[in-house]
């Protein structure tokens, strides 16, 4: 026959109380780099949750309760600055579209209009030149 050990609780464990301090001490102790937060439990004694619930609880805390105020000074407009005159962009008249296929390499190409924006096209090479 075997034998088994068996424990018999005879008293009522009643919670442990935590002081500020000691949070503090646990909560600090998770926030170092590398720190682990099943080892601080585990070593103090308490579930994973715990601790996190006490940063949580913690962090509301001292947080501000009320945002800061700034104060605001209203002075007059300043007067608009003179727009210069020049004359609207003459719109050139659009010559017969064609297309212009470019060889990007590794099987990749590009096709555009042949007046598209020189600016506008370079800013697509350097992207794709990326990839």
């Amino acid at each position: 026959m075997t034998k088994h050990q068996i424990e018999v609780i005879t008293s009522v464990e009643r919670r442990r109380r935590w002081s500020r301090e000691e949070k503090e001490r646990l909560i600090a102790a998770t926030l170092e780099s590398g720190a682990s937060v099943s080892e601080i439990a585990h070593s103090a004694g308490i579930h994973v949750s715990q601790l996190f619930r006490w940063r949580k609880e913690l962090c509301q805390i001292s947080a501000p309760p009320v945002p800061q105020l700034i104060p605001v000074e209203i002075v007059e407009a300043l007067p608009a600055p003179a727009i210069p005159t020049e004359p609207p962009p003459v719109s050139r008249s659009r010559k017969k579209a064609s297309m212009v296929m470019i060889e990007l390499g590794g099987g990749r190409r590009l096709r555009v209009e042949s007046d598209i924006d020189t600016e506008a096209l370079a800013r697509i090479l350097d992207v794709l030149e990326r990839r």
